[in-house]
């Protein structure tokens, strides 16, 4: 090796010198990216897939005598006087959803119904007193856990909000999960893990058999959605160089915020039934991805792992066309190693921990034994709490905005990408 490749190699200090050379966003990293991507639209569309799952459709009491067996109608003109409700400035009514007026005698109740008893539906067949009711008539064809376990009325509201109650308990439990899993057996397992998880714990979800087995496949399902994105992200970047990192993480929320936006075209799918089976079935293609997508350089490098690495890189090398040279290579090798024995040195001078310590709880005694550093932390899962109130608070409340709540909650998501586009 000549004297100036030798100082050149004395130069480089980490993996971002060799993504240099082999491209720092070239077809290599477009195309796993590509794939990484994919996943993520899914994941967020089952992330608030209970907003239409669990939500309540728009009904009310079935009137006998005035509302057709066979068709009733909703928006009848006779229902103002038949069913307490309340009326807006625009002289819309909106009726209750479980109370009607008790009829007076006269409302032909046991009658065949036709087009000539709706005459008789008038106020004077009802009375001031109401009466609750266990028939319902729907404002439209959407059809949730409501309609199939009778979770109706006042009364059962809690049981549609523990659904995304248990829900945020997966996030919580999947999050933390998936992290230390990815740390301890790496990036793309994990990944493919999750991806399998979250698919197959969403059709058993649109298959439960009562309202406490939807509730458990929800949890499930929010723990393998929970580690998709995050796992994403960091697959992605890992391979990225610096210059491009900030727009490979902003394109990957582009694609979160339209898969969350997707959700809009249920208005095709009525049937939350069907509208599970379409977000889980599709992400069981990423199997192959176990042969497709490589695993984090860096993660095996950090594992000693360093000809699979190696591997990787000269591939990604030649599918950029770039050229990488051996003293990089070599260089970045010993300096790898160099770190290693520093370390090794420091752990046995008693500067980090006892070697039988488990990794991750030498680390959290780190943090804990810093004022300053659980201070940061703190501050951040404050901003992070705030963060997701507001974020989840804008996103499941989207649908009770007036107008077409299918459209009103992709534009609340499709909103996010300006908003990460101003971040850039």
């Amino acid at each position: 090796m000549s004297a100036p490749a030798a100082g050149a190699a004395a130069a480089i200090l980490d993996f971002d010198d060799i993504l240099a050379q082999i491209g720092e966003f070239g077809r290599f990293q477009r195309r796993n990216y590509l794939l990484i991507c994919l996943p993520v639209l899914f994941a967020a569309a089952n992330s608030l897939s209970y907003v239409f799952t669990a939500g309540s459709p728009t009904y009310r009491c079935f009137v006998p005598g005035c509302d057709s067996p066979e068709e009733p109608d909703y928006g009848a003109d006779w229902v103002s006087v038949a069913v307490p409700g309340s009326w807006s400035k625009r002289g819309h009514f909106t009726p209750a959803t479980c109370d009607r007026f008790v009829p007076n005698g006269s409302n032909p109740e046991s009658e065949p119904w036709s087009p000539w008893s709706l005459d008789r539906c008038s106020a004077d067949n009802f009375t001031a007193d109401t009466e609750r009711c266990g028939q319902f008539v729907y404002g439209s064809p959407e059809r949730t856990i409501v309609q199939q376990w009778g979770l109706h009325c006042q009364e059962n509201l809690w049981k549609l909000a523990f659904v995304g109650t248990m829900h945020f308990a997966g996030l919580v439990v999947g999050t933390a999960l998936s992290g230390y899993l990815a740390d301890r057996y790496g990036r793309k397992h994990v990944f493919l893990i999750c991806i399998v998880f979250m698919a197959l714990t969403g059709v058993a979800q649109a298959l439960a058999w009562d309202y406490s087995s939807f509730l458990v496949f929800a949890l499930l399902n929010a723990v393998g959605t929970s580690g998709v994105y995050p796992l994403a992200f960091i697959i992605g970047v890992e391979m990225v160089g610096p210059r491009k990192r900030e727009m490979s993480s902003i394109v990957l929320n582009y694609f979160y915020a339209v898969g969350e936006a997707l959700l809009g075209l249920s208005v095709f799918l009525p049937d939350w039934r069907q509208l599970q089976l379409v977000l889980s079935l599709p992400p069981l293609i990423c199997v192959a991805y176990f042969w497709l997508v490589p695993e984090s350089v860096r993660w095996l490098l950090a594992r000693n792992r360093r000809e699979q690495a190696g591997a990787i890189i000269r591939r990604a090398a030649k599918v950029n066309r770039r050229d990488i040279s051996v003293e990089l290579m070599a260089s970045f090798k010993q300096q790898e190693l160099d770190a290693e024995t520093a370390v090794e040195d420091e752990a046995e001078g008693g500067v980090l921990a006892e070697r039988k310590d488990d990794k991750i709880w030498v680390a959290i005694k780190q943090v804990a034994g810093c004022p300053t550093l659980m201070g940061r932390y703190a501050i951040l899962l404050l901003i992070w709490a705030v963060n997701a109130i507001v974020y989840y608070g804008l996103s499941l409340n989207a649908t009770s905005l007036s107008g077409n709540k299918y459209l009103n909650f992709a534009l609340v998501c499709l909103v996010e990408i300006p908003g990460y586009s101003l971040a850039w």
